[in-house]
């Protein structure tokens, strides 16, 4: 019996799943791939590391907002009917109040961060969404913009386990892959579940964790005052393996503190890997410093440490730590 071992996909097919034209083109340009999983991990790759903010931007504006019809100008017709099913939820929970409500909401948060807001809304009722953007309303507009391409990844994932599930339903009737299509709709199945509020009832297997596509432990800076990402700064990652289990403030050892990686910030204030690609990262104290001096000779604050610890429960997890400037200081969180 003859098998599918490639699987092609045009870059219009790639515009439904994320509407940004550079993840479409680069996306396209690796095509075809051998599986779902090696299309998932090439497109988390160029999202996440190759797409700039612009093009973030641009493929929010390809979504309608939650409750409303999509946008003719930016959707084509397949995301179109991808986004109205993944709101099918929503719509049935709605009523007039919830709608308006929802309404009067996404104008506010559009008019604070300048794009709609974006959630993965599969299986997810109106109050859930109403609730998750109010809080969200609250963010920074740089955090916020970092949650909505995590989410954006989410639905293009969904869409990618779609588009490749017809694609193998095709190849069907005339090759008969009847066993390579239950599995490619198996994984839309397993995808769909993690995005559901569902997912999380007791007694359901969790899906296992994917294959890391980059480091555990990655950084980047945004230079707030300037209004740019932070480009050409030195950075260095730190491991402790002193004879204490953790450091502790104003005492420890500094030998205690192994050198795991170095690099430099990029023109998109993105660092080069400062380790391996591992799928479990060691638990235990972490250090990321950066060497502001050089970048701003005349800042407050010529270099920076944030110390950070990873749990045996969180091995598997990404930790993406970045750094803010601005004129005040600075500041970091927990991104992903």
């Amino acid at each position: 019996m003859a098998s599918i071992t490639k699987w092609p996909v045009e870059e219009q097919d790639l515009l439904a799943c994320c509407g940004s034209t550079k993840f479409a083109k680069q996306m396209a340009a690796l095509s075809p791939f051998s599986n779902l999983n090696h299309a998932v991990d090439a497109a988390r790759e160029i999202w996440f590391n190759k797409v700039d903010v612009c093009g973030w931007i641009e493929a929010f504006s390809a979504h309608p907002q939650i409750g409303q019809s999509a946008s003719l100008s930016h959707a084509t017709e397949t995301s179109a009917q991808w986004s109205k099913g993944e709101q099918s939820t929503a719509m049935a929970t709605a009523t007039s109040t919830t709608l308006q409500e929802l309404t009067e909401w996404n104008a506010r948060y559009k008019e604070k961060f300048g794009f709609v807001f974006l959630i993965c809304a599969s299986g997810r009722s109106t109050e859930e969404i109403l609730s998750e953007l109010k809080k969200r309303y609250l963010n920074r507009p740089i955090v916020e913009l970092e949650i909505a391409a995590q989410e954006q990844m989410k639905i293009t994932e969904l869409r990618l386990a779609k588009l490749f599930s017809t694609k193998l339903s095709t190849a069907t009737a005339t090759e008969h892959q009847s066993v390579s299509v239950a599995k490619a709709n198996d994984r839309l199945s397993m995808i769909s579940a993690h995005f559901t509020s569902a997912s999380n009832s007791p007694g359901k297997t969790k899906p296992q964790i994917p294959k890391r596509n980059r480091p555990p432990i990655t950084t980047h800076v945004l230079d707030l005052a300037k209004g740019h990402p932070g480009a050409g700064i030195d950075v260095q990652l730190e491991a402790w393996v002193g004879p204490e289990p953790h450091p502790v403030y104003l005492g420890s050892n500094q030998s205690g503190w192994t050198l795991v990686g170095s690099g430099k910030t990029d023109n998109d204030g993105r660092s080069n890997p400062l380790m391996e690609i591992v799928n479990a990262v060691k638990p235990g104290t972490y250090r990321i410093s950066f060497n502001i001096s050089k970048y701003n000779p005349s800042c407050f604050f010529p270099f920076v440490s944030i110390v950070f610890q990873i749990t045996e429960s969180q091995k598997f997890e990404h930790f993406h730590v970045p750094l803010l400037l601005s004129p005040f200081g600075f500041s970091t969180y927990r991104g992903s």
